[in-house]
Formats: structure tokens, C-alpha cells, sequence
């Protein structure tokens, strides 16, 4: 069973990189509106936006979530992003 995005729905940026940051993944680099971020074990999670309380699309959350990060509903819970 998947990820059920409509309980992240408002996950702003700033959550987000709080989140990774919690995970474990450092800022690497920075081009304009991506920062690039990347964990030891070698993954990395480009976010993009323009304001810190701006929130994603779906499509966008879960290329960001379970593409890059890697991440499942437990780590999500692990992560306080849903209970």
C-alpha cells in the first residue's frame, strides 16, 4: 500500500527541509530556488520553491518523498510529518 498524500497535502518547505535535516540529509548546494540535499548512504532530495511556507503539489511531494528520499509511511510517522 502507498503513501496517502491527501494527509500531507499542506506539507510546506519549510517542514519539509526540517524534516530531511532530521533524516539525516545536509545542504549540499543551492541554485537559485533548489537546494539540493544530500544523505551519506548517497541519496539526495532537490527541493523547490520560492517562499518557506510554500506547499506542494502531490506529484511533486511524492517525487520528492518516495523517488529521492526514499521514504516510507513509517518513516513519514518516525519523521512527526503524519501520525
Amino acid at each position: 500500500m502507498g503513501i496517502n498524500y491527501s494527509r500531507l497535502h499542506n506539507l510546506s518547505a519549510r517542514e519539509l527541509i526540517s524534516a530531511l535535516m532530521r533524516d539525516g540529509f545536509i545542504l549540499d548546494r543551492q541554485a537559485g530556488a533548489h537546494q539540493h540535499y544530500l544523505r551519506p548512504d548517497g541519496r539526495r532530495v532537490t527541493v523547490s520553491f520560492h517562499r518557506p511556507g510554500e506547499t506542494f503539489e502531490t506529484k511533486t511531494l511524492k517525487a520528492m518523498i518516495e523517488v529521492q528520499a526514499g521514504w516510507t509511511e513509517e518513516d513519514l510517522r518516525r519523521l512527526k510529518l503524519m501520525k
